[in-house]
């Protein structure tokens, strides 16, 4: 009877530390934080940050701001197919979340922009962003607005503290502490419990069925470029219809590269909150996770999965899901413009 008693438990736990193993080869658990190398997240430059990400007086028509796209009351996301610019303008593109992004090897579905820093600045100018015409115009509204004592706080002894390159570093800052730890963390770092039984199975497929080939690494996805429709025009399976801006369906990095080699290429998108930001793709074509799942084994890896696939493989993207970060649901007070 003893034998008989102890041989499930031990088969679980060899079954647990043999996923794990397979599991720790893949991926890694989120850093305590993304900071730049050289670069401190000071609370100056971080409560600095914070407020320019919910600032929308320096967009053209004084509605616009990160947070329009990137909502705390949704995960990060706006929960539209496509998001709203200035002056109401539709965009071409979903806003994915803003949690995590830090950790991504570029910004943006055709990786246009280098870094969360780097996407901060040029979105001032963007014409569906922020909307303005020069950086001289930024700093002149940051001024009025009365920001020059929050920037000359945030980066003490610069001859210009205030400066549309601080105002990236500063919303970088901020960005980069918006990490979201999750079950699929504490499993990683050796927790066999923090995982349901059904999750277990749903990474174990996920891992086999060849999803992790494109979507590993810290952030679940976002390390590499890949073509969108490896077995079929992508359209035909998501309902994505085609867009003006693109002159027809959007080809991803060519838009940006002119490279026909870069046609039909996206940065995998990093599979982190995923279950708690839907719409999915770069278009929002899609509405729920089990119809993405299904879509992108077809897709991608040209393999039909069964309902019970589907149902373990969304268990275990839902262990990806974090807490919202307690401070980023506060919005912060902002300066009162002198008069």
């Amino acid at each position: 009877m003893a034998v008989v008693g102890w041989a499930w438990p031990l088969a679980a736990a060899d079954g647990d530390q043999a996923l794990l193993d397979k599991a720790k080869a893949l991926f890694k658990p989120l850093p305590e934080s993304s900071a730049l190398e050289n670069t401190s997240l000071t609370p100056e430059r971080v409560a600095l940050g914070k407020a320019l990400f919910f600032e929308t007086r320096v967009s053209n028509d004084g509605r616009l701001a990160c947070a329009t796209c990137h909502n705390p009351a949704y995960h990060g996301g706006d929960a539209l197919a496509l998001s709203v610019g200035i002056n109401g303008k539709v965009l071409p593109r979903n806003a994915p979340t803003v949690f995590n992004t830090s950790l991504l090897m570029a910004q943006h579905y055709g990786g246009n922009r280098v870094s969360v820093e780097d996407q901060a600045v040029k979105a001032l100018l963007s014409p569906l962003a922020y909307g303005n015409t020069s950086y001289e115009q930024v700093e002149k509204k940051l001024v009025q607005l009365g920001y020059q004592a929050w920037f000359d706080k945030a980066y003490p002894g610069e001859a210009k503290a205030l400066s549309a390159e601080n105002w990236g570093r500063a919303i970088g800052a901020y960005e980069r502490t918006l990490l979201t730890p999750s079950a699929f963390d504490k499993f990683l770092k050796g927790d066999a419990k923090a995982l349901s039984p059904q999750a277990k199975l749903g990474l174990a497929k996920f891992i086999d069925t060849g999803c992790a080939g494109c979507h590993n690494g810290v952030s679940v996805g976002g390390q590499m470029y890949q073509k969108f429709g490896v077995t079929q025009d992508y359209w035909k399976l998501t309902g994505s219809t085609e867009k003006e801006a693109f002159k027809g369906y959007d080809k991803g990095r060519f838009h940006d590269t002119k490279n026909e080699a870069d046609a039909f290429m996206f940065k995998v998108p990093q599979l982190r909150n995923v279950a708690a930001t839907p719409p999915y793709f770069h278009d929002g074509s899609v509405a729920t996770l089990p119809q993405a799942v299904r879509i992108m084994a077809q897709l991608q890896l040209g393999k039909t999965l069964n309902d019970e696939d589907v149902s373990q493989i969304v268990s275990f993207l839902e262990s990806l899901t974090g807490a919202v970060p307690a401070d980023f649901a506060k919005v912060p007070s902002l300066p009162v413009a002198p008069h």
